[in-house]
């Protein structure tokens, strides 16, 4: 059984910074080959990949129109992945999920999948 549970998020200002993190447990292991990712969604639309990271944190994906923003990254011994975003606009408003699975910028490869954290940020 593999578990995720994100965390961080909350009510920023345009231009903060905030840090979200994510905690993979898989049948009691922390150390987890699988690839992990952060995807979010915003109200009316559609999931939208944000980045992604190796199992052993060796590459790593970002949608293009975040990247310079946003930084992946992960503690693979300690089962937990992050997401550093900083220059927080507007638009970055959404729920953000944690997922684990392939490597790949498609949803679809990551069948696993945390409850989301909601960012919201304000002008």
């Amino acid at each position: 059984q593999v578990q995720l549970v994100e965390s961080g998020g909350g009510l920023v200002q345009a231009g903060d910074s905030s840090r979200l993190s994510c905690t993979i447990s898989a049948s009691g292991r922390t150390n987890t080959p699988y690839a992990m990712a952060w995807l979010r969604q915003a109200p009316g639309k559609e999931r939208e990949f944000v980045a992604a990271i190796t199992g052993i944190g060796s590459r790593t994906l970002y949608a293009d129109s975040l990247k310079g923003r946003f930084t992946i990254s992960r503690d693979y011994a300690k089962g937990a992945v992050y997401l550093q975003m900083n220059s927080l606009k507007p638009e970055d408003t959404a729920v953000y999920f944690c997922a684990a699975g392939a490597f790949s910028t498609v949803s679809t490869s990551y069948p696993y999948w945390g409850q989301g954290t909601q960012v919201t940020v304000s002008s």
